[in-house]
């Protein structure tokens, strides 16, 4: 847990925000309380974009346009690859960090551009720019499932279900955040600047694989050997009842 602990903070999450016995009532807390992700002023080093399922589709539009952004983030900005989340709930979460804490104003201007670059039917709001999140792992209280982080390339596997009945390992959750990295400073005003004269160019969807975010044509053998290639153990899903 230590080990999950020190992967969020280097991430996610602004210095002196969790001890470890407030980490572990977090990951205890069946009312999966918000975790504070901004300082006094507004400013924070994460930028959570939710994906969320429209109510009645039947399709993974939420997860292509998750799919969507993260390649851009990645092939038409220059920027390091984003943490996906499954919310517990109906749908996912793109977690962006940043190596120093950014004006509130300015994560507004980002998760804008943003939307208007690459997924202007998403309807996201500057006010969905928060100063709190449900910091995965965490039960919903609403639902009793968990959220937690997942590898991108099984993201379509939780399309209509993104959630877990069980709380995940630890040791996995802190694998798959352990190769990921924050924005600099630089690269987020290059980002920015290409964002607000509208000439970020357009990216392709990626299959499976670096930097991919899309399952292919993958046998379940193909899947647990891809995951061991990056010391990550699959765990099962669901309980049986």
């Amino acid at each position: 847990m230590q080990k999950l602990l020190s992967d969020l903070s280097r991430l996610y999450l602004l210095p002196g925000t969790l001890s470890l016995d407030a980490f572990q009532q977090h990951m205890a807390d069946q009312a999966g309380a918000p975790v504070p992700l901004a300082a006094a002023d507004g400013s924070a080093r994460a930028l959570v974009i939710p994906f969320r399922k429209a109510p009645g589709s039947s399709d993974a539009r939420h997860w292509t346009l998750l799919c969507e952004v993260a390649n851009a983030l990645q092939t038409a900005l220059g920027l390091p690859a984003p943490a996906v989340s499954i919310s517990g709930t109906d749908g996912f979460d793109l977690w962006l960090s940043f190596e120093t804490a950014q004006p509130h104003t300015l994560l507004q201007e980002l998760l804008m551009l943003l939307q208007a670059a690459y997924c202007p039917e998403l309807q996201l709001t500057p006010q969905q720019v928060g100063t709190a999140a449900a910091l995965p792992p965490c039960m919903d209280a609403a639902t009793g499932k968990w959220s937690a982080f997942i590898h991108p390339d099984l993201g379509a596997s939780f399309a209509d279900e993104p959630w877990l009945e069980v709380a995940p390992p630890m040791a996995g959750q802190s694998a798959l955040l352990q190769h990921c990295g924050s924005i600099s400073p630089a690269a987020l005003r290059e980002a920015l600047q290409s964002l607000r004269k509208g000439d970020a160019p357009p990216t392709p969807l990626q299959a499976v694989g670096a930097p991919g975010l899309l399952l292919a044509d993958a046998t379940l053998e193909d899947i647990v050997q891809h995951l061991h290639s990056k010391n990550i153990e699959p765990t099962f899903r669901h309980l049986l009842r």
